[in-house]
């Protein structure tokens, strides 16, 4: 038989294989989210995120520098705010003392040269455990977008590299943007939830940090999963406003808008792999009904296929294991 073109003549080998490969995944692709908690020598394992904890800061400092040693570059911070600080303000989120804040240099203080992003938004201090200010039931914009400014101000005045907004309010990016340049803070930046999706994939996330809004649901803020062309809109506005990243959340679900983001923008683009995704690889596996390490590897494989510069996901320690291994 003969064929002009054998195209299995380049899957023949592992090492042809590696060679041609399209798409390469390394630990600098990853950021990992950190959930942070009072106190001191306090790990919890989260039971809908097995294998993954919220720690105190002196467990979180000891966490990043294993991740700097597996060559993991940025952590994502996330506290868990004690109810007694909880409010329909916020306040508590620019406490220059708070545990955000506190986290921050304790982090900066003993890795400085990691990347620290912080989440910007107001659901872990709100009474009402929703990303902004409640008036007469409902979520208002204009009021969340000035408690936002003070949070990214007060993050970046701790050290933060990078503010994460993951609020979905309307214009927060450019707000954001002008008072980091009127305080100084010009080299902040600001890593923009341009498509984050009302998803029901959140659930293991807000077990984590005791967050799930206590009324309705987060709908007239976060996009609906079934537009796609709302996303790349997002994205656009987000990087005129000064979004140094854009990020589509969740991934797997979305592996579409990652694309067609990053076909539009001219700036980094990063996925995050939520905490649904990786309770549905941990699920199966404990099942038996996978291999872990595959799935976890394809997964991000296929994220980073998708077009993401960045990924944001908890299995960032485990992969960066596994590929230097």
């Amino acid at each position: 038989m003969y064929l002009q073109r054998r195209n299995r003549i380049l899957r023949k080998t592992p090492a042809i294989r590696a060679m041609v490969a399209e798409t390469i995944l390394t630990p600098n692709d990853f950021i990992a989210p950190l959930f942070i908690d009072e106190g001191k020598g306090q790990q919890y394992e989260i039971p809908s995120m097995p294998g993954y904890f919220r720690r105190s800061i002196d467990g979180t400092v000891k966490e990043v520098k294993e991740l700097w040693d597996l060559g993991i570059k940025s952590v994502l911070l996330f506290i868990k705010c004690r109810d007694e600080l909880k409010d329909n303000t916020g306040k508590e989120a620019w406490n220059p003392d708070g545990l955000m804040q506190t986290s921050i240099r304790a982090i900066k203080d003993a890795v400085p040269q990691i990347v620290v992003m912080t989440d910007v938004a107001l659901d872990p201090y709100s009474s009402y455990g929703h990303d902004g200010i409640v008036e007469n039931g409902e979520i208002v914009n204009d009021p969340t977008v000035e408690a936002l400014v003070k949070m990214s101000v007060s993050h970046a005045d701790a050290g933060a590299d990078f503010v994460a907004p993951s609020d979905m309010m309307d214009g927060r990016i450019g707000a954001i943007r002008q008072a980091l340049e009127e305080n100084g803070f010009t080299g902040t930046g600001i890593m923009a939830y341009s498509a984050k999706y009302a998803s029901c994939f959140y659930g293991p996330f807000r077990d984590a940090l005791d967050s799930a809004p206590g009324f309705g649901d987060k709908k007239t803020y976060q996009m609906d999963y079934a537009n796609r062309l709302e996303a790349v809109k997002e994205a656009q506005m987000d990087v005129e406003e000064g979004a140094d990243i854009v990020m589509v959340k969740p991934a797997l679900p979305y592996l579409d808008i990652i694309r067609e983001v990053k076909n539009v923008v001219e700036v980094p683009v990063s996925a995050y792999n939520i905490s649904g995704e990786y309770a549905m690889i941990k699920a199966a596996a404990k099942m038996g009904w996978i291999n872990e390490e595959k799935a976890v590897l394809e997964t991000l494989t296929s994220i980073k296929r998708a077009g993401a510069d960045l990924i944001a996901t908890y299995f960032a320690k485990d992969a960066a294991k596994l590929l230097t291994s």
